[in-house]
């Protein structure tokens, strides 16, 4: 084969050279110049004295290994969290105080241990999680350097070395490339071996096609790689051809070592997740919270553990009693637990997991849980185009052939986007009776072709080039022949006209493709012996090589000016609508090569030198045209009127050029048929260019950014963030992977991604389907209202225990509620119903709202004003049940006497502290379960062990208000009478199983033992039950005060008002 690049620099041996600089800009010079800046003959190679010193300046040809945080640094990371500080101050100081308490022994003493020992217990599996999260972070740098080549053939001290490590790859070395080659540097190209060489450098830069190189500088030093023609980049795989090249840059200076930084970059500034953010501030809160009522408690009971006397109007003779101060301090404590809902993290993390099922079955696979989260508040979706919005499978739009006169031309529709050969149809076909210039286009589409297309799983997969295999597909739309034999050919091919067609001319020469005439041609043997050349290529090089043009009957007639001018004007009109053209000739009198047959032929020399191909490809016959592209995904379309009736913004960017993008987003919505799109589509060097890019990028509408290199995609996602937007984006290149990293949720395709930009994103699609993004925002709205609901459920649910703790505090009564229980309540018995609230059904117009705003509060005033009701009357109800059993003997016609327990009047029971000072205080037994009750000893032990059924009565009220409360959830202002409790059956189930742990735990003697309560009797149901049932109709009541006040019109004046001003 000849040489296609034949400026090739001759120097002398190498010398001792002064390094060449980093920002050489090596695409913008010669041949000769690469070599002399870089003090190389590409015929010698550099010395291995010079690659020593080289290798000192420059290190190893690799991607730096950014050593992440440590195990124990992670771990600690994990205690970086306000309530999970909070818990862990309380779980300190119950283990203190239980170690105090144990040494009076005791059932007790053993009782007090499980409290710290269980929230020890949460935070330790919380932080696994946490660290087992954190540790996969760095997984996208690993799998980019799976991509890099191994091992490079290398020309050194005037020899090849054809297996050298790619490592030890320096500036300077010559390294020659085949096809199958991964590039191992980025390299500047001396010359071709073979007549072209085809790239394919998608997955770097975006572009949807290989790329032909060339050795030939370009003008401009300050362009994007898509541009560099004459530059190959580490990373990149030679489809076709062969070459020597130059080292420019290696390790962490190449295009895919930028890409690396960037990646590193990106992972350290992830921020929160909205969600996250909110638990935060949410936390602060809480600890403010905690700490001024803690104080409360302590200021009211002070009296208790620290009395004085007044002598002369100063305080004297203080009393300190330890004891009591430690029995406050436990209470405060209590508090603290009470006041923290332990088990959102555990309900919050089951409710992402539900959704990342739900999720799966659309085919969006969750790769990192809060995402699902994060998916619900996108307000822009930045998305590549091909690949996502396009089929990445170039197809057949249009084919035009010649009619009955050269004045009449015939023009197919062709529908279809994928490889499947019966994926669409041609409108308006001659099925089976194929006319001869239709015979021709598909003879010479199946046959001047070097693709092939197989069958995977529900996927046709193309090898070879795109177009070719477009080409492939429309001939199997086109049909055979009406006198084939089309029976001769197996029914499981997938290629069954191809092959027919392969089998009436086969191949016998081939004349490969070269940039300068850019066409291919094939040399076939008819079955009469008959030699004919067959040719594909650009439309208007083959008009120029054409003389004549072939009719629909197959008769042949002159090329006239008007013929071709016909023909270049639908050329045009296919071009402008980004359709790639290729054009369709032959030739039957070949000269010296009617009776080729092979190399041993006297004409096969002439094949040997490229040069010759053009005199060969002359005097052809047009026979017609098609017009392919990279398609749309049928559904796209309404995925973006979806995306706008949502309020999400859809940006285009795309490593494509600028026209073919355009063209595309046209057609699926992203801009008006009509539109004028000069403010709103540029090139990536235009965007970075701009004045004002934030002021671009608040426009209303869609937004296309073409040509776009990795650091633009990174800086638009970094401009939006700033800007207060929530950035989904997509990508399946390496050139994706710093903006994914970047983005809030970044998403990678499942099928054509690369294994960089899956590690470096949080979802992966697994059907590379826009229309599947849509569908997960919208399930993850749904699952952010859920998680509203529970949040607001357990929140409200804490407000209630707190409640019930300060009143017991400040009204002096014994402790109701021991912070074991109230772990229980909050772990364990509260967690069904907040899980099932997760599966409440999505509203039905969830996707014609506005996206939330990242900053939205979890808990409106009137909501939280709503709970702090609900809470005091939880505090009421938890605390009055406890008064009423020692108060009482009946209540609202219930008969509580039956245990045989002793009355007490109020003031004693808020006075229990000083009973040893009561005169003539007797106690008597009394029944709970199978067990006695009996205080002789100790009457006033009755307010300390004998509370244990009071404590079980405020214990199961605060179980059964809480279960009602959730019903109260279903809903933020819907009433129970419009969306019953059965809209929701889980929650029905976990209701169901929140009262069976309950139950658990009374009537199994050793957990009652364990938490300190006893079985309840029948009666003292129905007065739980009694207690508990208000929490529904207060909420109903509050409900509709909130309905009321909402469709008032100052109210909807309000809203108004605040739309206008958005």
């Amino acid at each position: 084969m000849g040489k296609g690049g034949q400026d090739r620099g001759r120097g002398a041996g190498p010398m001792p050279h002064p390094p060449p600089s980093s920002s050489f800009p090596a695409w913008a010079r010669t041949v000769a110049e690469c070599q002399a800046e870089f003090g190389v003959s590409a015929d010698v190679g550099l010395t291995s004295a010079e690659v020593s010193r080289r290798l000192e300046i420059y290190g190893l040809n690799d991607l730096e290994n950014h050593s992440g945080p440590s195990i124990w640094q992670l771990v600690l990371e994990q205690f970086n969290d306000t309530l999970v500080r909070i818990l862990l101050v309380a779980a300190v100081v119950s283990f203190v105080l239980a170690w105090y308490d144990g040494d009076e022994g005791g059932e007790m003493g053993i009782t007090a241990f499980v409290e710290p020992l269980v929230i020890f217990l949460i935070l330790i599996v919380n932080a696994i999680v946490g660290v087992w999260q954190e540790n996969n972070a760095e997984k996208a740098l690993e799998a980019l350097k799976e991509i890099q080549s191994e091992h490079a053939a290398v020309k050194r001290d005037g020899k090849l070395i054809p297996s050298l490590p790619a490592k030890e790859l320096v500036p300077g070395d010559i390294v020659e490339l085949r096809v199958g080659d991964k590039v191992p540097a980025d390299m500047r190209v001396l010359y071709l071996i073979s007549s072209t060489l085809r790239m394919e450098q998608g997955s770097l830069t975006g572009e949807s096609a290989a790329v032909n190189k060339t050795n030939h500088k370009i003008d401009l030093e300050d362009t994007d790689i898509q541009s560099k023609v004459c530059m190959v980049f580490a990373g990149t795989t030679v489809v076709n051809g062969s070459c020597v090249c130059l080292v420019t840059q290696t390790g962490m200076n190449t295009e895919i070592g930028k890409i690396h930084s960037q990646i590193h970059e990106a992972s350290q500034s992830e921020e929160d997740t909205p969600l996250k953010k909110k638990l935060n501030e949410f936390g602060e809160v809480l600890t403010a919270l905690i700490g001024v009522i803690c104080a409360l408690v302590w200021l009211i009971n002070v009296k208790y553990f620290l009395t004085w006397e007044y002598v002369n109007g100063w305080p004297r003779n203080f009393k300190f009693s330890f004891e009591k101060c430690t029995y406050y301090f436990e209470i405060a404590v209590a508090l603290a637990v009470a006041a923290i809902p332990e088990g959102l993290p555990a309900v919050i993390t089951t409710c992402l997991a539900l959704g990342t099922r739900k999720m799966a079955a659309k085919n969006a696979l969750v790769r990192k849980l809060p995402s699902v989260e994060t998916l619900g508040c996108t307000t822009v979706i930045c998305s590549d185009k091909t690949g996502t919005l396009t089929t990445n499978q170039m197809s057949a739009a249009k084919l035009v052939a010649i009619g009955r006169w050269t004045d009449n031309l015939r023009s197919f529709k062709v529908d279809g986007t994928t490889y499947d050969p019966n994926d669409g149809k041609i409108h308006n076909w001659p099925a089976g009776k194929l006319d001869e210039n239709l015979q021709m286009i598909a003879k010479i589409a199946a046959v001047c072709n070097d693709a092939s297309i197989s069958r995977s799983g529900q996927h046709f997969v193309a090898t070879g080039g795109p177009t070719e295999a477009a080409l492939k597909v429309l001939v199997e739309k086109m049909g055979f022949p009406a006198a084939s034999d089309a029976a001769s050919i197996g029914s499981t091919d997938t290629l069954r006209c191809c092959r027919w067609w392969n089998d009436v001319a086969p191949r016998v020469a081939t004349l490969e493709f070269d940039r300068t005439r850019k066409s291919m041609g094939v040399i076939v043997r008819s079955k009469t012996g008959k030699n004919t050349l067959l040719v594909k290529g650009a439309v208007e090089n083959l008009l120029e090589r054409s003389v004549s043009v072939q009719l629909l009957d197959g008769s042949i007639v002159r090329l006239d000016e008007s013929t071709k001018r016909r023909i270049l004007e639908y050329l045009h009109e296919m071009t402008s609508t980004a359709l790639r053209c290729l054009g369709f000739a032959y030739k039957e009198e070949l000269s010296e090569f009617n009776t080729y047959d092979g190399e041993d032929h006297p004409a096969h020399k002439l094949l040997l030198d490229p040069s010759n191909y053009s005199s060969i490809e002359s005097d052809l016959v047009f026979a017609g045209l098609v017009g392919l592209r990279d398609p749309p995904r049928a559904e796209v379309h309404k995925a973006i009127e979806d995306c706008r009736a949502a309020g999400i913004r859809v940006m285009v960017i795309t490593g494509d050029n600028k026209e073919t993008a355009e063209a595309i987003c046209r057609e699926i919505g992203v801009f008006g048929p009509h539109e004028d799109i000069k403010s709103k589509s540029f090139t990536g060097k235009e965007f970075m260019h701009l004045p004002d890019k934030k002021k671009t990028l608040r426009q209303r509408g869609g937004l296309l950014v073409s040509r776009a290199e990795p650091k633009d995609k990174q800086e638009i996602v970094r401009l939006l963030k700033e800007d207060g937007e929530v950035v989904a984006m997509t990508g399946d290149g390496v050139n994706d992977a710093p903006a994914l990293k970047m983005a809030d949720i970044g998403i990678a395709m499942g099928i054509a991604g690369t294994e960089v930009a899956k590690e470096a994103s949080d979802m992966v699609l697994a059907d590379d389907n826009f229309s599947t993004i849509v569908a997960a925002v919208g399930e993850g709205r749904s699952i952010y209202n859920n998680m509203k609901a529970f949040i607001r459920y357990m929140i409200s649910s804490n407000i209630g225990e707190v409640a019930s703790i300060f009143l017991t505090a400040a009204l002096g009564i014994p402790e109701g509620l021991i912070p074991v229980q109230l772990l229980w309540v909050n772990l364990v018995t509260d967690g069904p119903p907040a899980t099932a609230l997760g599966f409440n059904p999505p509203d039905k117009d969830i996707m014609k709202k506005p996206p939330r705003k990242s900053d939205d509060s979890l808990i409106s005033a009137w909501i939280l004003f709503r709970y702090l009701v609900i809470g005091f009357y939880v505090g009421i109800a938890t605390v009055g049940v406890f008064i009423i059993w020692y108060t009482h003997g009946s209540f609202l016609g219930i008969d509580l006497s039956g245990d045989g327990h002793t009355l007490v009047t109020y003031s004693q029971l808020s006075d229990w502290g000083h009973c040893p000072s009561w005169e003539g205080f007797k106690v008597t037994p009394f029944t709970a379960g199978n067990r006695i009750f009996s205080f002789d000893s100790n009457p006033c032990d009755y307010f300390q062990t004998g509370k244990v059924k009071a404590m079980t009565l405020s214990l199961s009220v605060l179980v059964a208000i809480e279960m009602f409360n959730s019903l109260n959830a279903l809903s933020e202002d819907g009433s129970l009478v419009r969306m019953p409790p059965w809209v929701n059956p889980w929650l029905l189930v976990a209701m169901s199983v929140s009262f069976a742990l309950h139950f658990l735990i009374l009537y199994v003697p050793f957990l009652a033992q364990v938490f300190g309560i006893v079985p309840l009797s029948f009666n003292e149901w129905l007065l739980v039950l009694a207690v508990a049932f208000p929490v529904i109709l207060i909420d109903e009541v509050l409900k509709f005060v909130g309905r009321c006040s909402s469709s008032s019109p100052s109210a909807a004046e309000r809203t108004s008002k605040k739309h206008k001003g958005d």
